[in-house]
């Protein structure tokens, strides 16, 4: 009885455990099916760019983002597959334990029976109580034959117990095995659809290096225009810090409204919506080699974000429009302040906001601009405090 109490506390342990292998696998299952929906989005970006006959820059960047996507995917199978096998390890640790202590039961209750049956055949149990020395040894006697009826009664329904559990077990081990099974056909599906799209990336590569002398120029003309912007946000953001500055003190000062603004925007870090309704990040931020020219780097202020044709633009928190500006290159651009953050929206072929409007989270700002050289519909979009250019995937929601 000692080793079963010690087996129901190895079973609510394992229940403990159950519960959190059941979250993490929930959460896995919500961020493959994320990213599986993210690819599908991809691949309809990547059909509408695939409609000119020749390879484009932005196909390439929808490719590698199917390669990266495809990958995380795998990544996350592998690891609920780990976490499975973790878990059928632990059933059949526990099967085994079982299995025994069941089989102990068995033996100890059969031998209890056996042994009953024969003190029964040598004398009536009336006649054992009958034939005490006095009352006394009689209530002894009696207590005695109850404790034992009472204790093979226990026996009894634990063994009916265990055998229940067990079978529960055995049909949960089956059941995690033919996820496993699952889980590694997908895999493999899963690896032979990257490796078709790094096969993509390569003849993509192969036939854009053939046009690296244009590569190279579109690169140098838009390291430019990027350039022109940044020093256009950054004459801004000093234009509203002296406008901010207290004449006696010296120091930068926003207004109490454009102070809870700001305070708000860094409460929502993490939290923002997209300004795009959907969309697929193609160039991430900060400084990055060159997919297809060797030896260069690319400096992203901001980060790119592929979408659908006409797509409207959002204003991803409350804020004052400072500008709206033409750039060759960029298209059209806003700037929207909030408080001591600023976010950039380039790339829009038509503006619904004009300098000194008073926008709110998700007011549609304008239409997204489509190249339709290489069909692609790609935002540029940033997020700055002060002169400091910042991770705008940090602040949108995940």
């Amino acid at each position: 009885m000692k080793k079963l109490k010690y087996i129901i506390l190895i079973f609510v342990v394992f229940l403990s455990a159950s519960n959190i292998f059941a979250q993490s696998k929930s959460e896995l299952e919500k961020k493959k099916n994320k990213t599986q929906q993210e690819i599908n989005y991809t691949n309809k970006l990547l059909k509408e760019t695939q409609k000119t006959q020749k390879e484009s820059y932005s196909q390439l960047l929808l490719i590698n983002k199917n390669i990266e996507s495809r990958r995380s995917i795998i990544n996350d199978i592998s690891y609920e597959i780990k976490l499975i096998n973790g878990k059928i390890a632990d059933i059949e640790l526990i099967i085994s334990i079982m299995e025994e202590d069941l089989e102990n039961l068995k033996t100890h209750y059969a031998n209890m029976i056996r042994v009953a049956w024969k003190n029964t055949n040598k004398y009536n149990n009336i006649m054992f109580i009958l034939a005490s020395e006095d009352f006394n040894q009689a209530y002894l006697r009696l207590k005695y034959m109850q404790q034992l009826a009472n204790y093979r009664n226990k026996q009894f329904k634990a063994i009916t117990a265990l055998t229940d559990i067990l079978a529960i077990q055995k049909t949960k081990l089956t059941d995690l095995k033919n996820k496993n099974n699952n889980l590694l056909t997908e895999q493999r599906n899963e690896e032979r659809t990257l490796k078709n799209d790094q096969v993509k990336q390569e003849s993509t590569i192969k036939k854009l290096k053939a046009q690296e002398s244009d590569l190279k120029k579109k690169l140098q003309q838009q390291q430019k225009q990027m350039a022109d912007l940044q020093r256009e946000i950054e004459r801004i953001i000093r234009e509203e810090a002296k406008r901010n500055t207290n004449v006696t003190t010296g120091k930068f000062e926003l207004t109490p409204e454009a102070k809870l603004v700001g305070t708000n925007f860094e409460k929502n870090k993490g939290k923002l919506p997209w300004p795009v309704e959907r969309g697929v990040i193609v160039s991430g931020f900060g400084k990055q080699k060159h997919p297809v020219l060797a030896n260069i780097e690319i400096d992203n202020r901001g980060i790119d974000i592929s979408t659908t044709v006409g797509a409207s633009i959002r204003a991803v928190f409350d804020g004052d429009v400072k500008q709206v500006l033409a750039m060759p290159g960029m298209q059209n651009v806003v700037i929207i302040m909030h408080g001591e953050y600023v976010s950039v929206y380039s790339h829009l072929e038509t503006v619904l906001v004009s300098k000194g409007d008073k926008v709110l989270a998700k007011q549609v700002i304008g239409k997204v601009y489509t190249d339709k050289t290489e069909n692609k519909t790609i935002l540029h979009f940033e997020v700055w405090k002060s002169t400091a250019a910042l991770n705008p995937t940090y602040w949108l929601s995940k």
